[in-house]
């Protein structure tokens, strides 16, 4: 099956200008360019040719820019949902599912479509270049990497707060190239990623870039890849819960080419993006109108990040304002972002199990209560066709099957740690 996998060929443009720039190996950014901006990638194929499911991810390698293709991937599975949709009286619901659920063909058995980026960065970054692979998490994308990372020997070191680190379950242990450091308890995301940036800084590390890296983004594209070529047309409304909102970034970056594809419609659906209260620092900028985010007090964030039950989705510094960023992505679709409790999120994951038959991750349960009030509201289109996008589902079900491994850190950092620090300790680790 390797055998068979062409690289993918693709340049890098700036968004902000327009410029085309050849893919040097690891670009994060437009050379040159003083304007804040994310970078896509421009395919050569301009209409996707699906490749067979025995390619897993990678059967959408015409849009992901990688250079080889990894062992243990599978792809979003998409399906016309009846129960859900009978209740909401919505003819036309389309459920794109990412996570365990054998039934449905679905084998992530990280449980998240966070395995969807992993594959994509991992399967751009070079081997050859001989540096360790840092990535920050609140937990899904650590999961991700780590199983990525350890089935196909890439050296990994994983920077994920203290008190989250209970998501980093896996079905079997871990081989030794995947490592794990974190920030005292107490600390949030936004610390997991300081401390990745210094480590950033040392000689042997390379950033994985967040939404900057062009893989990450479509990879996660590849649920509305999945969605768009099953139903045959581009949705009409896109629900997803969001913590940076990447997702949905990569969503309307799919939604572009599908325009210039030609074969699935012309439109731009609506992207429908939901926070869990009271982290709602997107949706505050958005209702302000404001394109830069609002001031949010570090103490008042980390207890609010503490409060929400979706956890993955407590992102302070979110790819909002940056050219290209959710900003652009929600003005040029005519999106909207909306807010929901913990209780209402509860209350749609139940329902969902019971009328689908899955359970789903707190985030996937935060959308889909925001799909339900919707439908519940005066002027909702309930002929519209709509791409509910289940980004993490079925662990429940995994932890009864499986005998668990759990990933424990080797260092554990303050908050208030210099560089000097880190970087001592950071060198006791050795990837040999």
């Amino acid at each position: 099956m390797s055998e068979s996998f062409i690289p993918t060929t693709y340049q890098l443009q700036s968004v902000a200008t327009g410029n085309l720039f050849g893919d040097s190996g690891w670009v994060l950014d437009a050379p040159g360019e003083d304007v804040p901006s994310l970078v896509r990638a421009i395919y050569a194929e301009k209409q996707l040719q699906v490749k067979g499911e025995e390619f897993g991810l990678y059967r959408y390698a015409d849009w992901l820019p990688v250079s080889r293709m990894l062992n243990g991937s599978t792809a979003p599975v998409t399906y016309k949902s009846i129960g859900l949709a009978n209740v909401l009286g919505l003819s036309n619901l389309y459920i794109t599912f990412s996570g365990y659920w054998p039934e449905r063909g679905a084998g992530m058995t990280t449980c998240s479509f966070k395995e969807t980026e992993a594959y994509a960065v991992c399967g751009r970054l070079d081997p050859k270049q001989g540096k360790v692979l840092v990535v920050a998490s609140a937990g899904n994308t650590a999961r991700a990497f780590a199983k990525v990372c350890s089935d196909n020997n890439i050296p990994l070191l994983l920077c994920v707060p203290k008190d989250y680190i209970s998501a980093l379950w896996f079905e079997k242990p871990l081989n030794n190239c995947v490592k794990l450091v974190v920030t005292e308890s107490g600390s949030d995301y936004f610390d997991a990623i300081h401390l990745s940036n210094q480590v950033c800084r040392m000689d042997g590390f390379v950033a994985e870039g967040g939404a900057k890296n062009v893989a990450r983004r479509d990879g996660m594209g590849t649920t509305m890849l999945s969605a768009t070529t099953h139903i045959g047309r581009i949705p009409d409304l896109y629900f997803q819960a969001i913590g940076s909102g990447t997702g949905a970034i990569a969503a309307w970056e799919a939604n572009l080419r599908f325009i210039a594809d030609g074969r699935y419609g012309s439109h731009k659906m609506k992207l429908m993006v939901s926070q869990n209260a009271p982290f709602t620092p997107i949706y505050e900028a958005w209702k302000a109108g404001s394109r830069q985010m609002l001031p949010y007090e570090d103490a008042l964030a980390r207890q609010h990040a503490e409060q929400i039950s979706a956890k993955v989705l407590s992102n302070r510094k979110p790819p909002y304002p940056i050219v290209g960023g959710l900003y652009d992505a929600l003005r040029d679709t005519g999106g909207e972002v909306l807010v929901t409790d913990n209780e209402e999120a509860a209350m749609a994951g139940k329902l969902f199990e019971q009328l689908e038959g899955i359970d789903l991750h707190p985030a996937a349960a935060v959308a889909t209560a925001s799909l339900i009030r919707q439908a519940e509201e005066e002027g909702f289109s309930h002929d519209a066709v709509i791409m509910l996008n289940i980004t993490g589902g079925g662990e429940q079900r995994f932890k009864l099957e499986k005998d668990l491994h759990f990933l424990q850190p080797e260092l554990v950092f303050s908050i208030h740690d210099d560089l000097d620090v880190i970087e001592d300790n950071i060198r006791l680790l050795s990837w040999k």
